[in-house]
């Protein structure tokens, strides 16, 4: 015999996948590191990328979250790796101002001048020429 009553309708394993894939991102946003490293050090991928390519570290970078970026490159995660528009999480740093996610991020090996637009163009965009001077370009 079945537990399960006619009209009910238990939820999915993929609808249980997305649940936590939803939470996961949300802790990347929230810069929740020790919750977010949890779940790594349980097995969820470093690299787990959303509906529109965004990593946990763009998402924890773009957020200001830089102790979130540093748990995150500290568990495998790539500093470089784009979302579906090209966008890396240093030039999105860069785009928010965030230094202290700048900095996180070129200590974990991110490269300025990957993506599109770069962290270089973007900086070039608005005129940082302090963060031109810590690329080392002009």
């Amino acid at each position: 015999m079945s537990e399960h009553t006619e009209g009910a309708s238990p939820e999915s394993p993929d609808e249980d996948v997305i649940e936590l894939a939803t939470k996961i991102f949300d802790l990347a946003r929230q810069g929740e590191s020790a919750q977010l490293a949890a779940y790594l050090d349980a097995g969820v991928p470093a690299n787990l990328t959303n509906d529109r390519g965004d990593t946990l570290v763009m998402l924890a970078a773009y957020h200001g979250h830089a102790d979130t970026v540093t748990a995150l490159l500290a568990r495998g995660a790539e500093a470089d790796r784009a979302n579906d528009r090209g966008q890396t999480p240093l030039a999105g740093a860069v785009f928010k101002g965030e230094g202290a996610v700048i900095r996180a991020l070129l200590a974990g090996g991110a490269d300025p001048n990957a993506g599109t637009p770069s962290a270089v163009d973007t900086a070039r965009m608005f005129a940082k020429a302090d963060l031109l001077e810590l690329f080392g370009a002009e």
